[in-house]
């Protein structure tokens, strides 16, 4: 784990490899990257929050898509470095992997295929700390979205995502 002072003296491909461990965005890590020096983390969750948010949805699609889907392990599409990015998918969704009621993993599954039917990218959701019985009645309101709010929704989720995966990189809260 580097220090933010190690991170900031980072050849930029290796800062990118671990910038998207946290975010499979192509563009944040790019911007992440031109924002060094840092300096702190509270300005680390501030400027990972202020790029994330001047993103075009395409941005955020290409993020979310370095996800699994709730209740699987491999994410939809692959990242650079994907290890730590795994194991922090894995500890996420704990609750919804490991729960042994198969008709609410039956439940998940076919939300997650509902909901990218219905809005082209898979449902994305802060899990951590959250059931699987929390995380199907989520998927389901939230299938009640227009396509527009549920983007933004998302978008929110992997921002949150997103600040708890660089408070673990480097040693904060989040």
């Amino acid at each position: 784990m580097p220090t933010l002072t190690e991170f900031d003296a980072l050849p930029a491909a290796d800062a990118r490899a671990l910038l998207l461990e946290c975010c499979g965005s192509t563009r944040w890590a790019a911007a992440m990257i031109a924002a060094r020096p840092i300096g702190d983390l509270q300005a680390l969750y501030a400027t990972g929050d202020r790029i994330w948010w001047d993103l075009r949805p395409e941005d955020w699609r290409e993020a979310f898509a370095a996800h699994p889907r709730i209740g699987a392990r491999a994410p939809i599409a692959p990242v650079a470095s994907q290890e730590r990015s795994a194991t922090w998918a894995a500890q996420e969704q704990a609750a919804a992997a490991s729960s042994s009621d198969e008709a609410i993993v039956a439940a998940l599954a076919q939300v997650n295929r509902e909901y990218e039917t219905r809005f082209g990218h898979i449902y994305l959701v802060c899990a951590t700390g959250r059931s699987a019985e929390e995380l199907l009645a989520n998927a389901h309101s939230r299938l009640k979205n227009d396509a527009t709010t549920e983007l933004r929704v998302a978008a929110e989720e992997q921002r949150r995502i997103t600040r708890l995966r660089l408070a673990r990189l480097f040693g904060g809260d989040g």
